[in-house]
């Protein structure tokens, strides 16, 4: 992918939804909640401080994390649907 984000901006392939429940009913596209985890494609250089430096960003590359339902903003890029999203939307890393 030749998308790189800017500041404390990060890029993250969503998660498929779930086509079935636990119980295996299928679920109609209409009533399919889009996911909210993800692992992360790119991240961009972090925030920049009063001081002019660099603060650190709290997510990697490979990581899987879990996002906002609503932050973000989907694109596609070589076909492909990602999300781009600032560090502060994300809530937590996963494993």
């Amino acid at each position: 992918m030749n998308l790189k984000p800017l500041g404390d901006r990060v890029i993250v392939k969503q998660d498929e939804v779930e086509e079935t429940t636990a119980s295996g009913l299928f679920i109609a596209s209409s009533a399919k909640e889009k996911p909210t985890t993800g692992v992360v494609l790119a991240v961009g250089e972090g925030k920049l401080a009063e001081d002019g430096s660099r603060l650190p960003m709290p997510v990697a590359v490979g990581d899987h994390v879990i996002y906002g339902k609503f932050g973000g903003t989907e694109i596609e890029v070589e076909g492909e649907t990602v999300i781009i999203l600032r560090a502060d939307d994300i809530y937590a890393i996963q494993g």
